[in-house]
């Protein structure tokens, strides 16, 4: 009883600590994929980053398309249900990190899925570490203070929100 009870507060503790670093768990929807695929114009060879890449359907996805694909994520239950997926899809990488701490300097594509309180802090991190010309793609939330390259908007279904680094 002992080990279940360590074992649910590891998993709800990593759940908790994911939430107040940058966002509680809420998947990107599935109707959504082909929506980021178009927008993010993946090409073969591109570097992809998924921050907080939860279960890594868009890192698959992102991988499906061409590219080196890595997810981040610091939550455990979503980060072990994408390490084994990863397993069986090549291009892929899934890796149990905090991005706040990553250098995400070879990034071309980078698509989060924060919130309106912790996008400012993403903001700043990726003007800092992004080169010119990589793309952002932001779902549901703004980025305030950027560029808007394009958006996405299907009634119904939260907005995706395309960035170019300048």
């Amino acid at each position: 009883m002992w080990i279940l009870a360590i074992v649910l507060f590891v998993f709800l503790g990593s759940f908790a600590y994911a939430g107040v670093l940058a966002a509680p768990w809420f998947p990107t929807w599935l109707r959504d994929i082909e929506r980021f695929l178009k927008l993010a114009e993946i090409k073969p060879g591109q570097k992809f980053y998924d921050l907080g890449c939860g279960d890594g359907k868009l890192v698959f996805a992102a991988a499906g398309s061409g590219a080196e694909a890595v997810g981040l994520e610091i939550s455990l239950l979503p980060y072990l249900l994408a390490k084994s997926r990863s397993f069986y899809v090549s291009n892929s990488k899934i890796k149990f990190s905090n991005f706040w701490k990553a250098d995400l300097s070879d990034a071309e594509v980078v698509y989060i899925f924060l919130t309106p309180k912790v996008n400012p802090k993403a903001k700043e991190k990726l003007e800092h570490e992004l080169k010119k010309g990589a793309k952002v793609i932001a779902y549901t939330w703004p980025i305030e203070g950027w560029q808007l390259t394009k958006i996405d908007t299907v009634p119904g279904q939260p907005p995706m929100y395309l960035y170019t680094m300048q």
